[in-house]
């Protein structure tokens, strides 16, 4: 016993000796070296503090604020944000400045490579616009993990990254402006053996996809979306059996066939394998847009982890089971959106997908009647869009929110949505019959597109107040009669009121003057009798009105406004019996027609941020929709009235127009010479009216014009010579016997364009920008705007061919994907 207690107190005093000598230690060793932390504190004011450089930390999740304002001298660089020191050295052995709001350049002299002992750096997310990724990261030897992704970096990234040969975790990703120099990106992964995470999203690569990748066994996660990949996948065995996270978005010159499971797990065959070893099963598969092809093979139904599965926009083709799906009870977000796939729908309780959220099958060749009842209680996305869909069992989803049917088969009628829908849409189907009032109860909705069915009857009269929060009704191309609904909720956010091509009758509703958010009314080719609503021009957002082809009538006068209309940029009023002179004072109120600065201003379509707004317009004498309406887009029909009197000079002073039709009416008097400041116009059509004189020799000037139509008219004298009025032929001129010159056979007694007089000339040189004539023939923007329009009415157009839902926040990191919410 007592040497027991003999050894006991040896145990005690020793240590009691070896903690005395520790404490010792560590009280005589000074945290942070001197010259560290001088370091430190000159790479702070080597940077300026702007929060807008880490606005996209938001987007990821993660708080940013500026970290370095809690470094100060005199104190130990350790306690400071963002950095870590070996305990027992004091050397800085990590620093994290990921979102610190820094903005300014890192030199290749900065202080910030004199920290050597750095084993984790992290920059991510702030803005060093004009720093190149030099070769002072490629001095850290201890370095482990570098992430520098989105922060402006720019340039050839250095070859002296890949000397960094202990780095497990490599993010470079969404530095746009950066690139690999030719074998740079082969030579960093065949040297950087131990990594296990490598993103570099959005580099430019241009490589083949590197073998050496293809082997790595302690990869996790990569990423190469964006890249630059091409040629075919390598057509040997692939084993890589601790990955999770597999992304190759986007590399368009990438191909080959889609990958096979064998029965270990292990890809093998069709050119590209993954390993997936007994204990790390994929949870997320992303290899949208890319050209692979073939089918999905039944054995990636065994991934039974698996969460996410992005394989759009592709060519894969082939038959889907939906019993295949009966183990991916763990599968969250399905995108096979954009193949060529067939579906064969089970009523197998085993494919439920008991936790499924969003499905987006959109641009297949899915056919007959759909009964895959999948995700009843969960699903809250589905887009079944552009397929041969003929109808439903029934819609058993409880809590979906999107319901995406349009550009189908679907017949019979209108299938109810259910109470949690706020997005629906069935346009451009077969459905027939009425709506039932029973649509009213679904007091969520914000969106209901039904355009383009051969839908009847009248319309219920609680639709226009049934959702507060209804911002679109779209009901365009049916067969409605009856009147519009007449009342609509105070403090509503309808947006998009769309009755047009129906047989609606009636006035236009007083009770609109409340919609104080509305943007689009199309009203048109109806049978409306009314006189023109002036009371709209108090809408102050109102941009498009569309009247055409209806019954209205009478003088459409002055307003008591002082400024009427001031959002308007789209208006037609064609094919009515409007009569009396041209409304000028509203045509002189539409203030967004003038001078703007498209140089300056942010393009956008119109619409939110899962809808976008369209509409029908005749220009250059073509019917063309525009499916998405850009907001510098702005035109004036007021063709086929019995409009008369002169046209007023102030229309000149409408200079973003890109259409004027003021043709089919009975005015009179000459065409404005102000007409030459219409810089932006590409199609004027003044035809079928009683105008006399000249043609102004200022619409030479005007270089983007492509149609012009001056037939039907008493017009006299010489046709002006020069830019597009050289390309115009006999039929803009028709019925003009007193014209002369080229294009006509008529020649004139003087074969020369006179000049404009010397008041003319003062009165256009004040008022137009020359600088303009140097730009030279244009074919003008109306064309690429319309070509989505022309694609639109021929076939699947792919601007419309959805990989994600629009709303869906983009984040550059994948682990985020499977965390992704609507709004």
């Amino acid at each position: 016993m007592s040497r027991l207690l003999l050894l006991y107190f040896l145990f005690l005093l020793l240590s009691s000796q070896i903690l005395s000598s520790s404490f010792s230690f560590s009280n005589s060793t000074k945290l942070c070296p001197h010259h560290q932390t001088l370091a430190l504190l000159h790479l702070k004011q080597s940077f300026s503090i702007n929060n807008s450089s880490s606005l996209d930390c938001h987007a990821v999740g993660v708080t940013s604020y500026p970290k370095t304002e809690s470094w100060k001298k005199g104190s130990d660089c350790c306690s400071w944000d963002g950095v870590t020191c070996d305990w027992v050295t004091g050397h800085v052995i990590e620093l994290d400045l990921s979102c610190s709001w820094l903005f300014g350049t890192i030199h290749s002299n900065t202080t910030l490579f004199l920290l050597p002992h750095i084993q984790r750096l992290n920059l991510a997310f702030n803005n060093f616009s004009g720093s190149s990724i030099s070769v002072g990261f490629g001095r850290f030897s201890s370095l482990t993990h570098l992430n520098l992704s989105d922060s402006g970096f720019s340039g050839l990234i250095s070859p002296e990254i890949s000397h960094l040969s202990n780095l497990v975790s490599l993010d470079l990703s969404w530095n746009s402006d950066t690139e690999f120099a030719p074998h740079g990106f082969n030579s960093l992964v065949q040297n950087l053996t131990k990594l296990q995470k490598l993103h570099l999203g959005g580099i430019s690569i241009s490589s083949v996809f590197p073998n050496s990748l293809l082997n790595r066994s302690s990869l996790i996660s990569l990423h190469l979306s964006s890249c630059g990949l091409h040629g075919r996948f390598p057509d040997h065995d692939i084993h890589l059996p601790k990955l999770e996270v597999l992304n190759l978005w986007r590399n368009d010159d990438l191909s080959g066939n889609f990958p096979r499971f064998n029965e270990n797990n292990s890809l093998t065959e069709n050119l590209i394998s993954i390993g997936l070893s007994n204990n790390h099963f994929s949870e997320m598969i992303d290899l949208s847009m890319n050209e692979l092809h073939g089918p999905i093979p039944s054995s990636i139904f065994k991934l039974v982890n698996l969460r996410s599965l992005y394989l759009s926009s592709n060519n894969l083709s082939g038959v889907l089971e939906t019993s295949n799906f009966g183990k991916l009870r763990n599968l969250i977000n399905l995108y096979l959106s954009n193949n060529m796939l067939s579906l064969t729908t089970s009523s197998n309780s085993n494919c439920i997908l008991p936790k499924i959220e969003s499905i987006d099958l959109s641009n297949n060749k899915i056919s007959g009647v759909w009964s895959w009842n999948m995700g009843k209680d969960t699903l809250w996305y589905l887009n079944l869009s552009y397929n041969s869909i003929s109808g439903f069992e029934m819609l058993p989803w409880k809590n979906v929110g999107i319901l995406d049917l349009h550009s189908n088969l679907l017949q019979g009628a209108l299938p109810t949505p259910p109470n949690s829908t706020f997005f629906f849409s069935v346009f451009h189907n077969k459905l027939s019959g009425g709506i039932s009032p029973l649509i009213c109860k679904v007091s969520s909705i914000r969106v209901l597109d039904l355009s383009s069915n051969n839908l009847s009857g009248m319309l219920p009269h609680c639709l226009g107040n049934f959702s507060k929060d209804l911002s679109v009704l779209n009901l365009r191309r049916n067969r409605f009669h009856g009147t519009i609904p007449q009342s609509f909720l105070k403090g509503n956010v309808i947006r998009n009121l769309d009755f047009n091509d129906n047989r609606l009758e009636g006035l236009v509703p007083r009770s609109l003057i409340i919609c104080r958010k509305l943007e689009v009314l199309n009203l048109g080719n109806n049978k409306i009798n009314d006189t023109f609503p002036h009371w709209l021009g108090t809408l102050p957002e109102l941009q498009v009105l569309v009247l055409r082809s209806n019954s209205f009538h009478g003088h459409i006068g002055c307003s008591k406004l002082k400024s009427p209309f001031m959002s308007l940029r789209i208006i037609d009023l064609a094919h009515n019996d409007f009569e009396g002179d041209l409304p000028e004072m509203y045509l002189r109120s539409l203030k967004v027609t003038m001078n703007v600065d498209e140089d300056n201003m942010t393009r956008k379509y119109m619409g939110g941020n899962y809808y976008e707004d369209s509409v029908m317009v005749t220009i250059k004498g073509l019917e063309i929709e525009f499916v998405k309406i850009l907001n510098a887009f702005a035109t004036i029909d007021l063709s086929s009235n019995k409009f008369q009197g002169e046209i007023p000079q102030s229309i000149g002073n409408l200079n973003s127009l890109r259409g004027l039709n003021l043709s089919h009416n009975n005015l009179t008097g000459h065409i404005p010479s102000s007409f030459g400041n219409l810089k932006l116009l590409e199609s004027l059509d003044l035809s079928s009216n009683k105008l006399i004189g000249s043609i102004p020799q200022q619409l030479t000037s005007l270089i983007f014009l492509e149609v012009l139509n001056l037939s039907q008219n008493h017009l006299t004298g010489f046709i002006p010579k020069g830019n597009q009025f050289d390309t115009f032929g006999n039929d803009s001129y028709n019925g003009n016997s007193e014209l002369c010159g080229f294009p006509l056979s008529k020649k004139c007694i003087a074969d020369e364009t006179p000049e404009p007089s010397k008041e003319e000339d003062a009165e256009f040189e004040n008022k137009f920008d020359w600088k303009f004539m140097l730009v030279g023939y244009g074919c003008g923007l109306v064309y690429g705007l319309s070509l989505g329009g022309i694609i639109f009415l021929i076939g699947k157009p792919k601007w419309f061919e959805i990989h994600r839902p629009a709303f869906f926040l983009e984040t550059r990191e994948l682990q985020l994907k499977d965390d992704l919410q609507l709004m």
